[in-house]
C-alpha cells in the first residue's frame, strides 16, 4: 500500500497569498439571496412590481408583498440595503375593519438611502435624494433631498451636485476598478485609501 507523503513546508501567510482577481460574484449573491428568503428580481415583478430599466435593488431592500402591483420603480432609481417600500398600513384594521392601501412611485434616478422607509400613498419625484433611515411619509418634490422622521426637505440636488464637484476638485478621487470591493482591491490600495481619508472623505467612480 503506498503511504501518501507529508509535506513539511510552511503554510503562506495571508499576506503572502496572491491577491488575484475573484471571478464574477453576481450568481453567488443571487444564490445567497435565495437561501436566505429574499425574493428574486424575477418574482417581484412576476406578482406585480412595476420596475424601470438599469434600477439596482440591494438584495437587502424589502416590499410589501401583499400589494406589489401599487408599487413602481422608475428607470435608474437606486435602493439602498434596508430600504423598506410598504403600500398598505394595517393600524387601521382594528378599528374601522379596513386597511389603509396607496400606490407608491419611486421616479426615474432617485437615490433612496440605507435603511430609509418609504410608506403608503408617497410619490418621491425623478431625480430626489433620500437621506439614510428617513421615514418619508409625504410626497418628495422631484430634485429635492430630504431627510428625518418624519422626512423633511433639507436641500436641492443643484446645490448638493455643486458642493460635491467642488470637492471632488479638492479631495482624493479613485477608480472603481482597484480601488473598491466591488471591483478588486490590492492591500497596497487599501493602505493607500487609509492615509489618503484620514484628514476627510474621498471619492471613487
Amino acid at each position: 500500500m503506498a503511504v501518501s507523503q507529508v509535506s513539511h513546508e510552511r503554510a503562506p501567510l495571508a499576506d503572502e497569498i496572491p491577491t488575484a482577481r475573484p471571478p464574477s460574484t453576481s450568481w453567488r449573491r443571487a444564490l445567497l439571496g435565495r437561501l436566505r428568503g429574499h425574493p428574486s428580481r424575477r418574482w417581484l415583478i412576476r406578482h406585480g412590481l412595476t420596475v424601470g430599466r438599469d434600477v439596482y435593488i440591494d438584495s437587502f431592500a424589502a416590499f410589501d408583498h401583499g400589494f406589489l402591483w401599487l408599487i413602481s420603480i422608475g428607470d435608474e432609481a437606486v435602493l439602498s440595503p434596508g430600504v423598506r417600500i410598504v403600500a398598505h398600513d394595517g393600524s387601521t384594521k382594528h378599528w374601522t375593519g379596513y386597511i389603509r392601501l396607496g400606490r407608491v412611485d419611486i421616479g426615474c434616478k432617485v437615490y433612496l438611502g440605507a435603511n430609509s422607509i418609504v410608506l403608503p400613498g408617497v410619490t418621491v419625484g425623478d431625480h430626489a435624494i433620500v437621506g439614510a433611515g428617513s421615514v418619508v411619509r409625504e410626497d418628495v418634490p422631484a430634485g429635492a433631498i430630504v431627510m428625518g422622521n418624519p422626512a423633511e426637505q433639507v436641500g436641492t440636488l443643484e446645490r448638493f451636485t455643486a458642493k460635491h464637484r467642488s470637492r471632488i476638485a479638492e479631495r482624493p478621487c479613485y477608480p472603481r476598478a482597484g480601488y473598491s470591493a466591488y471591483e478588486y482591491v490590492s492591500a497596497e490600495n487599501m493602505q493607500a485609501m487609509r492615509a489618503d481619508l484620514a484628514d476627510g472623505p474621498g471619492y471613487v467612480e
